[in-house]
C-alpha cells in the first residue's frame, strides 16, 4: 500500500481488525520511510458493476458515490452511523448478488429509495426529491401525499 504522504510503496501494516459493520477489514499501517501512519479499509468484492445512466452513458459503480448520496440524505437525522453502514452495504451486496455486471442507475436508485424507506422517512423524502427530479412544491406536496394513509371513511 503506498503511503500517502510520500509515496512510498513499503508500509507495513500494525494493526487488523474487523471495522465495526464487519464487512470490511480496518488496517493500520505505518511508513517506515516518513514515519506517517494511517488507516485503509479493504472490502470483498464480489464483482465488477457497472451503473448505466438514465442517458446511456456507462460509468464504473463507485460506493464512495452511494454512501455520499445517503449520507446527505440522512444528514441531521437520529440514525446512527453504523446503521448507515450496514444499510450501504446491505445495497451493494444485493447490486453484487442480482447476477448481472450491468445495472441500471434506476435500478439502484430504487434499491435505495426502498432501504430509506424502511429507516427514516425524512431521508427518503430527501432522497426521493433528488432521485425523482422534483421541480416545484407540488411535487413534494404529491409525493407526500402518496406516503400518507388514507383517510378513514366516515360512515
Amino acid at each position: 500500500m503506498r503511503c500517502p504522504f510520500c509515496g512510498n510503496v513499503d508500509t507495513q501494516v500494525k494493526d487488523s481488525r474487523p471495522a465495526e459493520d464487519h464487512v470490511a477489514i480496518r488496517r493500520r499501517r505505518f511508513c517506515p520511510a516518513c514515519g506517517g501512519r494511517f488507516t485503509t479499509y479493504e472490502r470483498v468484492q464480489l464483482r465488477d458493476l457497472v451503473v448505466i445512466k438514465s442517458n446511456g452513458r456507462r460509468e464504473e459503480f463507485d460506493r464512495d458515490k452511494l454512501e455520499r448520496s445517503v449520507r446527505i440524505s440522512l444528514q441531521k437525522r437520529p440514525i446512527e452511523r453504523e446503521r448507515m453502514d450496514q444499510m450501504i452495504s446491505g445495497i451493494v451486496r444485493r447490486l453484487e448478488s442480482m447476477g448481472e455486471t450491468d445495472i441500471q442507475s434506476g435500478t439502484i436508485g430504487e434499491i435505495v429509495m426502498e432501504a430509506l424507506a424502511r429507516i427514516d422517512t425524512v431521508a427518503y423524502v430527501r432522497f426521493a426529491s433528488v432521485y425523482k427530479n422534483f421541480q416545484a412544491a407540488d411535487d413534494f406536496d404529491k409525493f407526500v401525499s402518496e406516503l400518507r394513509p388514507p383517510a378513514p371513511s366516515e360512515d
